[in-house]
């Protein structure tokens, strides 16, 4: 035929079916064509001979005398990103036309010009599109770091370094400044010093008699507790001498705490006004008459002897002794009544005004006679008494002397025979022992009323 083939458009040229290949293994009398996937003719081809052959659908026809149509494709006004689609395309499409073999053209096989050497060719993005790669770059490359500003940073190492509080956490607040211990004033263990007086002085005030003011000036409060025990420790080796039924016990065992037991009052401040201690056969605690140790400013420090408000089986026993024997009850007179225990706590009779003097005042007296009791027993006055206690107490210049222990030593043995008194009183005795101890014997003249 001598008419040449059709011009065929772009789009027919875009989507026309890649040229199918072979490949094709010599043998000695026949060739014989196998598939492109076959592993075995890929091992035993020869590089000369093992070539991908290509059909040339552009080739000039003999017949006809065709030429081989340019396929290239010229795009105008396209975008760089739709012409890198459209080569993306392209390139897929040769890469089906090489996964798909069939049988060549016969023209194709008599043909002698080498053919190009087949191989896989790799997908290759062109770089048409300068800004698509410029981000691929960007992806790629470790993330920079923020940029800081160095201004800011110079304003917060200035406010952090004119700061110079405390680091606080979520909640927290500065509620005052802690209150260190004085370091003037100090007086050797064993003595008292205007320090504690003082401390004990601003607990009177309500306003300082609170939690939060005592836990900031909690280093004085510890210094002034450490001054009153060293001076337990001296005073208890004053006692012992005065008193041998006392035992010798550490400071620990005979101090009171500074909390107040506020559960059933109605004055709810939570710390006392004064450093206490009390001394006996059990220590700070038990039954037993003993002697009691307050500091306290104001002129209210003292020191008790005997035993206050004891409980209902311990008056009664006191009771019923002095009931059943007249000597104890001439002992006991005979000691409250003595010259120097009347000088210390007064005469021994009740108050005419109902005030504290000797062992009688202060509401400790029952308004009527002991239930089974005459009220015109002779006995009356000392058998109203719910308790058995007397009284000293001191100025705050007494308490500030180098030689108050000793004074308090000199009163214990003052108290020494009614302590004992008290102490027998409320054991249970034989019913002829009227026997009385030469120790509690006082010898000085009593003092008429």
């Amino acid at each position: 035929m001598s008419a040449t083939a059709p011009r065929k458009s772009l789009k027919d040229l875009k989507t026309r079916q890649a040229p199918q290949t072979t490949r094709l293994k010599p043998v000695e009398d026949e060739q014989v064509s196998s598939p492109v996937g076959s592993n075995s003719s890929r091992k035993h081809q020869s590089p000369n001979k093992g070539r991908k052959l290509r059909s040339r659908t552009n080739k000039r026809s003999s017949e006809g005398g065709v030429r081989r149509k340019n396929t290239s494709r010229k795009v105008t006004n396209s975008t760089p990103e739709d012409t890198e689609d459209e080569q993306e395309s392209d390139e897929d499409e040769d890469e089906d036309a090489y996964s798909e073999p069939e049988s060549l053209h016969s023209d194709a096989l008599d043909d002698d010009t080498p053919l190009p050497k087949a191989s896989k060719r790799k997908r290759v993005r062109s770089s048409a599109s300068p800004t698509k790669t410029k981000s691929k770059a960007n992806k790629s490359s470790p993330r920079k770091k923020p940029k800081t500003n160095h201004n800011d940073d110079d304003n917060d190492t200035q406010e952090d370094e004119e700061y110079e509080g405390p680091e606080l956490n979520d909640g927290q607040e500065i509620v005052g400044v802690v209150v260190q211990a004085p370091k003037t004033g100090l007086v050797p263990p064993g003595q008292v010093s205007k320090n504690t007086l003082n401390f004990l002085t601003r607990l009177k005030n309500p306003e300082c008699n609170d939690r939060e003011w005592f836990k900031l000036h909690e280093p004085v409060f510890r210094h002034a507790e450490k001054e009153w025990k060293d001076f337990l420790e001296a005073f208890t080796d004053v006692l012992v001498d005065a008193d041998e039924q006392i035992p010798h016990l550490p400071p620990k065992d005979v101090m009171h705490r500074i909390y107040r037991d506020v559960r059933f009052s109605n004055d709810k401040t939570p710390y006392k006004t004064g450093f206490s201690a009390s001394f006996s056969r059990s220590g700070r605690k038990g039954i037993f008459a003993g002697y009691h140790v307050l500091i306290k400013p104001g002129n209210e420090s003292l020191i008790a002897a005997g035993t206050w408000c004891p409980s209902k089986n311990e008056i009664n026993t006191i009771r019923n002794n002095l009931l059943r024997s007249s000597a104890s009850t001439t002992r006991l007179r005979s000691i409250v009544s003595a010259r120097e225990f009347v000088d210390l706590f007064g005469k021994a009779k009740p108050h005419p005004k109902g005030e504290r003097q000797n062992i009688w005042g202060m509401g400790d007296e029952l308004k009527v006679a002991p239930k089974g009791v005459d009220k015109n027993h002779k006995d009356i006055d000392l058998l109203k008494c719910r308790s058995f206690a007397v009284v000293h107490k001191f100025t705050d210049e007494e308490v500030l002397d180098p030689d108050f222990k000793e004074e308090l030593g000199r009163i214990a043995t003052v108290m020494r025979p009614f302590v004992h008194c008290i102490n027998d009183l409320m054991t249970i005795q034989d019913a002829g022992s009227d026997d009385d101890d030469d120790d509690d014997e006082q010898d000085g003249e009593e003092v008429d009323d």
